[in-house]
């Protein structure tokens, strides 16, 4: 009886050890899915845009729309794409109308981004950022880190390697410090 009992325990440990093993690789991210950098995005100027291709540059990505109360973000996050562009970093935005404030075609937002800001950094195309239609990229992002966008121009950092650095709600602007130290710092763990 105690040597059959012994041996139970003995395999009840050995699969709680087990457990305890993928759970820690599950926290640690070790046993987590990788972000979903290769599906392209369309971009609003033609063509695609993919996020593997600014492999070791720092991206900031950000789920826009052009009728917004935080629309004026655009201007900052312009001013920081011109702050940081030679250093590396790439801003992307990803107008999104899963909010119901963006405009009705890619034209117009095109236009109204170049006209009103005078946008040049990257852009895709009306994109879907949240629920069963979001892009690749945002459902691999929420299984990865639980992070959904709950608004517009939520802006999420990503380093060289495309790992997630930090989330950022609507209410930060793209030129506190909360977020350009982290950008400083990224550039920094980069160069050397």
């Amino acid at each position: 009886m105690h040597i059959k009992a012994a041996k139970k325990l003995f395999i009840l440990s050995k699969r709680i050890c087990v457990g305890i093993m993928v759970a820690f690789l599950v926290v640690t991210g070790s046993a987590s899915m990788a972000l979903d950098r290769d599906t392209p995005f369309e971009s609003i100027y033609g063509g695609t845009l993919t996020l593997s291709q600014w492999e070791g540059q720092p991206v900031l990505v950000v789920n826009t729309a052009s009728l917004c109360a935080f629309t004026d973000q655009y201007r900052d996050l312009q001013a920081l794409y011109d702050r940081y562009r030679d250093a590396g970093l790439v801003v992307l935005a990803v107008p999104s109308d899963d909010f119901n404030q963006e405009l009705a075609s890619n034209a117009e937002v095109k236009e109204f981004c170049e006209l009103i800001y005078g946008l040049d950094m990257p852009m895709t195309i009306i994109t879907s950022v949240k629920g069963r239609d979001a892009h690749p990229f945002y459902q691999s992002l929420r299984k990865e880190t639980g992070f959904t966008p709950r608004w517009n121009f939520n802006k999420v950092l990503l380093d060289g390697e495309g790992n997630v650095v930090d989330t950022f709600p609507s209410q930060i602007n793209p030129l506190s410090d909360e977020i350009t130290m982290q950008i400083d710092r990224v550039l920094a763990d980069l160069s050397g």
